[in-house]
């Protein structure tokens, strides 16, 4: 079968109603795996290798829902077509998978006993995406990163071996703060999808509001709602980061390097005085190699104690 990235997949009816072979699913997850983002090959150096094609099949499934979200310009063809993951994902859990991904996926599911719940919660996300824009407090906006976030982390300690609450809920505050960095990094990228994730009565209670956004004007209300969202996401990554100690060497540096280089984003917005609308804050290749170094010889100095 020829590699097709999800958006040109599903317009391409030779693709769709190919029924692969798993040999040809495990090359399709490889690739797409290995070809979109530079980060899933530093996060495949640090993993034992035996677990490699999981990982890419597990975030192929990722990578397929979120391009069926944000990558097709059609709200409403966005809508059916996550309707029919979740469809396939429903197969696949019946014994019944035909796409790619899931023909990759189901080995994994059941080598691990990964339930359905994180990847379903994943695609309710993608869903809320395409309907709701605004958040009008922490409890809302926490409700939504309980499904785009929060079951990554949870699939990822599944993988590895880990299904107790304790770790979960660790797991549950470093995603949660690694997709607030996010937010608050990309709040002008999010604005050009008219969406908007700091929440309103943030805004509201320090004089700004999302008028403050759109003309991409960081007055001193936007600037100190930005200190607030700011030190939430912190505090959730402070929460979180005692689950380093709680893993396997490999995935605690995995934890710790994307953990710390979340809290250095954080810092890259404390430098700008909080305007992240005149310029996105962002890490260089020195700063990251730095964190690496820094957070290797953490992992290994923490364990030798």
């Amino acid at each position: 079968m020829v590699p097709l990235a999800p958006k040109d997949f599903v317009r391409d009816p030779a693709a769709m109603a190919a029924r692969p072979t798993l040999p040809e699913a495990l090359s399709y997850t490889r690739w797409l795996a290995t070809r979109h983002y530079e980060n899933f090959h530093v996060v495949s150096w640090l993993l034992p290798k035996r677990l490699h094609q999981d990982f890419y099949n597990v975030y192929s499934y990722c990578r397929w829902a979120d391009d069926l979200g944000d990558e097709l310009g059609d709200t409403a063809e966005s809508l059916r077509l996550l309707a029919w993951w979740r469809e396939g994902l429903q197969a696949m859990y019946g014994g019944r998978a035909t796409h790619p991904v899931f023909v990759a996926l189901q080995g994994t599911v059941q080598r691990y006993s990964i339930p359905q719940q994180p990847f379903d919660d994943l695609i309710g996300a993608f869903v809320q995406d395409q309907t709701v824009t605004r958040y009008r407090n922490w409890e809302e906006l926490f409700g939504y990163c309980r499904g785009s976030a929060n079951p990554v982390g949870r699939l990822v300690l599944y993988l590895c071996g880990y299904s107790d609450a304790e770790r979960q809920r660790l797991s549950d505050a470093t995603c949660t703060a690694l997709q607030l960095a996010n937010f608050w990094q990309d709040v002008t990228v999010d604005w050009e999808k008219d969406r908007v994730y700091m929440p309103l009565d943030v805004l509201e209670r320090n004089g700004s509001s999302v008028e403050d956004i759109a003309a991409r004007r960081a007055g001193p209300g936007f600037r100190a709602a930005m200190r607030d969202v700011v030190q939430r996401a912190r505090e959730l990554f402070l929460e979180g980061l005692p689950l380093v100690g709680m893993v396997d060497r490999r995935l605690a540096v995995d934890i710790e390097l994307f953990s710390r280089g979340g809290m250095r984003v954080l810092e890259k917005i404390e430098a700008q005085n909080y305007d992240v609308l005149a310029r996105r804050p962002s890490i260089s290749k020195t700063e990251r190699v730095w964190l690496l170094l820094g957070t290797l010889a953490r992992v290994a100095l923490s364990r030798a104690a």
